[in-house]
């Protein structure tokens, strides 16, 4: 995953993160090879023909930066469509989960001893997303995270107590939920929201486990992880009312999440990676068609 330096020369990370590795690439892996960037973004919902509560259109957006490239248009390199993200609440929501399952692998990967990866996944959202978001997230008054995530960050570089790094992550992923709440409105459910958001984060863990088996470096590993952690997170928010709306959606998306916490069994990369890349392919088209 390619790290953006424009936004934290911006910010003044560039200072507070000299000698690491972190202004170069997240864990020098870069997207054509993990294919982080080919996660789904979300489109404008459209009412279902059935008359039952709207469900989002997910599209892949490719690999590679975007629409838009770095920054611009309505790419980013998050695979967030910017644009969309202004009117569509599956997409705003996404781009904070996103930055949701960098926190949680960050979190859990300091826990284990691994520091610089840690470092790494706090700081990445800053110019994965967030850069990209800014004025979407200001237009909806959501306040800027991206302090917290520079002093996360920080304190994993400085080696700080694990105790205080869970307590900024606590602090952070508390930040990020209440944020959810400034979504643009939509004729949406709350459950076809949730739902729209756990298939974006699956496909991007399905994305990153391609990628993991593809390359023995830790952090294709422990992004795809942390996205699979928000999907978990994502669906259990309405894991009730999925089941009631859309149960055969519910139970595509729970069979998927099964698969995946074979794949990503802890936050310690195994030796041997054991998902089925195949079957969570199917898994994910499965979704895709209840959606």
């Amino acid at each position: 995953m390619k790290i953006v330096h424009k936004s934290w020369t911006g910010l003044g990370l560039g200072a507070a993160l000299a000698g690491t590795a972190l202004l170069g690439a997240c864990g020098g892996t870069d997207t054509a090879d993990t294919g982080e960037d080919a996660g789904v973004t979300q489109s404008q919902t459209a009412a279902d023909s059935a008359g039952e509560s709207p469900a989002p259109a997910v599209t892949a957006v490719g690999e590679g930066e975007g629409e838009g490239g770095e920054g611009e248009g309505t790419g980013g390199e998050g695979g967030v469509n910017v644009a969309a993200a202004a009117t569509d609440p599956v997409v705003f929501r996404s781009a904070l989960a996103i930055t949701a399952a960098h926190v949680i692998a960050a979190r859990d990967a300091y826990a284990i001893g691994e520091t610089r990866a840690a470092a790494e996944m706090f700081a990445h959202p800053v110019s994965e997303v967030l850069y990209d978001m800014q004025a979407v997230f200001a237009a909806r008054g959501v306040e800027s995270f991206d302090q917290l995530l520079i002093d996360a960050s920080t304190a994993a570089i400085d080696r700080a107590d694990a105790s205080d790094i869970r307590r900024q992550a606590d602090a952070i992923l508390a930040r990020l939920d209440a944020a959810a709440a400034f979504a643009p409105d939509s004729e949406m459910s709350a459950a076809g929201i949730a739902a729209g958001v756990t298939a974006d984060q699956i496909s991007r863990a399905v994305d990153l486990y391609r990628g993991a088996l593809a390359d023995e470096a830790y952090e294709p590993y422990l992004d795809g992880y942390g996205y699979y952690m928000t999907a978990k997170r994502a669906f259990a928010s309405e894991e009730e009312a999925i089941r009631a709306e859309q149960p055969e959606l519910a139970a595509a998306i729970e069979a998927v999440l099964e698969m995946l916490a074979t794949a990503y069994p802890t936050v310690e990369r195994p030796e041997t990676l054991r998902g089925d890349a195949g079957a969570l392919a199917v898994a994910v088209a499965e979704i895709l068609l209840e959606l």
